[in-house]
């Protein structure tokens, strides 16, 4: 597979573990993976190279659970695993920061013309954890899709809030650097996509089938339905709580995704996503 290497000024990256500062730190050398628009990294933090494992794979989407800690957004699925050193600043958006400065064009990955979309899980409080949000973003503007007074400006990276999200307060801002992740329930709402980027749903609560034999043909119908009515008013769709184990059954329920067009799917096994979609 032809693969692009770009070095970058990811410091705050090499250094999470290490305890040294910043400025010791040399440039790190990033290899990125052919871009598969279908792959999203699922608590992407959790592996070894935050970000930098699912760029290395081509994933166009990754997911961090935030935390507002003493006015710090700190990524981490549980409140008790918070790190200080481990920012939503220092874990992505200056490595990508860095990546789109040293790349070519208008995008993270050289020579793709889509946006990378960074999934932002609020687990505090909404309100204020959603503004702390926006003012990180704010610092990183030439980095994010911006809206602006009705219009949608593209970026080389797409924030999108799902878990705890103030949707009023979202809805009324005239400017946002992030867009909203709906759920099943909103996708006949007629929000406009310049608001609700994403429809997000827990695959369990909509399907019976696990990947075990043919998915019957009444789900198959509906899984389809549901895409083309999502794609009809301009959302992408995502399903999280698909089988993620390797074997047949995760295979057909990803197959099953592609064949209906499913935008964004969701895994773990980075190496085994990125086989099975660049195939």
């Amino acid at each position: 597979m032809k693969r692009t290497t770009v070095t970058a000024l990811l410091a705050t990256i090499s250094l999470i573990g290490a305890g040294t500062a910043a400025s010791a730190a040399p440039p790190a050398p990033v290899d990125l993976g052919d871009p598969l628009d279908a792959a999203h990294a699922h608590n992407d933090y959790e592996h070894e190279r935050p970000l930098l494992d699912a760029l290395s794979h081509g994933f166009t989407s990754v997911e961090a659970d935030v935390w507002l800690v003493d006015g710090e957004l700190l990524v981490a699925h549980d409140l008790a695993d918070v790190d200080e050193e481990r920012t939503l600043a220092s874990l992505y958006l200056d490595p990508l920061t860095d990546l789109f400065r040293g790349g070519q064009g208008r995008s993270v990955y050289p020579g793709w013309d889509g946006s990378l979309q960074l999934l932002i899980d609020i687990k505090s409080e909404s309100e204020s954890t959603w503004a702390a949000i926006e003012a990180e973003l704010a610092e990183h503007r030439q980095l994010v899709t911006r809206y602006v007074r009705g219009r949608v400006l593209p970026g080389p990276v797409t924030a999108v809030i799902s878990g705890n999200r103030p949707l009023a307060t979202m809805a009324a801002a005239e400017h946002r650097f992030s867009f909203y992740d709906g759920r099943a329930s909103d996708l006949t709402s007629g929000l406009s996509p310049a608001l609700m980027a994403l429809v997000s749903h827990n695959w369990t609560q909509l399907f019976s089938w696990n990947g075990v034999g043919e998915m019957p043909v009444d789900e198959r119908a509906e899984l389809h339905a549901y895409v083309e009515t999502a794609h009809a008013a301009g959302y992408r769709v995502r399903f999280w709580a698909t089988p993620d184990v390797a074997g047949p059954e995760r295979d057909a329920v990803w197959a099953e995704l592609v064949a209906a067009g499913v935008d964004h799917i969701n895994t773990d096994d980075l190496a085994a996503l990125e086989a099975f979609l660049s195939e």
